[in-house]
């Protein structure tokens, strides 16, 4: 069983991954006229980077701490283990393969359930989160902190949405008019793991979205969170629900929710 806190060896092997992880995700970014993707079943669009980011990540963490189990986006679950990496290869896969900066690298260590470790790199933009439980968030080594802002009248805000919404009888499109009729601004960016990061660092001020996995959510929500950030359902009770998430500066939270 990993102690607590957490060794730094681990800490320190996380951060170099992620950047080297990072590394090779833009090799394949420069090169989006020649790379290969196909879909998975009807909706998610998957590339040979997210396929092989992925295996890069899961093979340096296993090979250094062949104890923690691994939960991947791609590749899936490895044995039942008290503690995991939860990873998702690039968050964003549709803004990535178009050419579009709003995509990540995102990696959790979870332990007995509970998270302890997250990081979140967005190699196009050269911005790294990371954040470690009780200890703070930060972005490129400055601890970051949400935003003031306390009226959703002032408020920016974002969401996102299902690949495809046409069958789902809660598709957000109701919830976003409603809640874009009373905010400043609004932005759909397409990671969710970076604007949950932008809401620690109070660049945005809410984000909300639906029909997610843990592997989208697992590292922003500990660094929004670490950031002064909170997390709960459309109902307001707390906790990480992938199924519907709403992540806010912690000052306008209920009235976000009356919208919800």
């Amino acid at each position: 069983m990993l102690q607590n806190p957490i060794d730094r060896d681990i800490v320190e092997s996380l951060r170099q991954v992620v950047l080297q992880a990072g590394v090779l995700a833009k090799e394949h970014f420069s090169r989006l006229d020649v790379i290969e993707s196909h879909k998975k079943g009807s909706k998610d669009l998957v590339t040979e980077a997210d396929i092989e980011v992925e295996e890069f990540i899961r093979k340096n963490l296993e090979n250094k701490f062949p104890e923690i189990g691994f939960f991947g986006e791609e590749t899936g679950k490895s044995e039942h283990r008290d503690s995991r990496w939860i990873v998702d290869p690039i968050d964003g896969t549709h803004s990535f393969f178009r050419g579009q900066v709003f995509w990540s690298i995102s990696i959790a260590l979870e332990v007995n359930r509970e998270l302890k470790l997250g990081t979140v790199y967005a190699p196009a933009l050269d911005e790294l989160y990371f954040a470690e439980k009780g200890a703070g968030a930060w972005k490129n080594g400055k601890q970051i902190r949400v935003s003031g802002v306390e009226s959703l009248s002032d408020a920016m805000v974002c969401t996102g949405f299902a690949c495809l919404r046409s069958s789902l009888e809660s598709n957000n499109l109701e919830r976003f008019n409603r809640v874009a009729l009373e905010t400043r601004d609004q932005r759909r960016l397409g990671s969710a793991a970076l604007e949950m990061c932008m809401v620690g660092d109070g660049r945005l001020d809410v984000f909300w979205e639906q029909n997610l996995n843990l592997f989208d959510v697992a590292a922003g929500a500990l660094i929004a969170t670490e950031a002064g950030a909170t997390i709960c359902n459309f109902s307001g009770k707390s906790g990480l629900f992938p199924a519907e998430i709403l992540v806010t500066n912690g000052l306008i939270d209920q009235e976000i929710l009356q919208l919800m």
